[in-house]
């Protein structure tokens, strides 16, 4: 009977092992990400707070109130309205004082990304969430990560607005099952194949 090869099957254990490691590191996260929705879902649905001055991730999707002193610029990103009707909404950038720190504010959607709203600033009351970042995906692949900035989702648009959709936490992605069955299933097929080819070598 011919001895296993050494080295091809340490290659092949270390590979198994490796893939079966992430695995069930997916299936770890996965349980995260489950109780990351069920506290974001509590969230929305508690009283609103004023804004903190240094919101941390415990509070997205929570109902929050500020106010916007003045608006120091606005930004168009494709968005959808309550009703799911697709366009864009115009975010305002706004400050909550002279010297004080800013926040951003979705102030509903429009046809005409060029659009420069009339709204000057108020209180906005709304979802918090986090502003889209602008990085690009090829950046973001290579570990780019752009400076957090945080955003309200305002219930109440601004003049020629309509509502944009406020944010689900539903809609917070969970594929980590499924990541976690493709690990395993890598690691199945891996013994399989390597089960074979040392089938094969005995024949020959």
């Amino acid at each position: 009977m011919r001895r296993l090869p050494a080295v091809a099957t340490a290659a092949v254990l270390l590979a198994v092992a490796a893939m079966l490691a992430l695995g069930f590191w997916q299936l770890h996260r996965r349980d995260q990400k489950e109780a990351m929705i069920a506290r974001f879902t509590a969230n929305a649905g508690k009283e609103v707070i004023p804004l903190p001055r240094a919101p941390t991730d415990d509070l997205l999707f929570r109902r929050v109130a500020a106010r916007c002193v003045a608006v120091t610029g606005w930004s168009a990103s494709a968005g959808r309205t309550g009703d799911g009707t697709p366009g864009w909404r115009h975010i305002a950038h706004c400050r909550t004082g002279p010297h004080t720190a800013t926040f951003r504010a979705d102030m509903g959607v429009g046809n005409d990304p060029k659009l420069r709203p009339s709204w000057q600033g108020g209180r906005v009351t709304g979802l918090l969430t986090q502003a889209p970042s602008g990085t690009p995906a090829i950046a973001a692949a290579f570990g780019a990560r752009a400076a957090k900035v945080w955003m309200i989702v305002a219930e109440a648009p601004a003049p020629g607005l309509e509502p944009s959709h406020q944010p689900d936490p539903a809609d917070v992605p969970n594929n980590h099952l499924a990541y976690a069955v493709q690990w395993f299933a890598f690691a199945a097929i891996a013994v399989a194949i390597y089960a074979l080819a040392l089938r094969h070598r005995r024949k020959g």
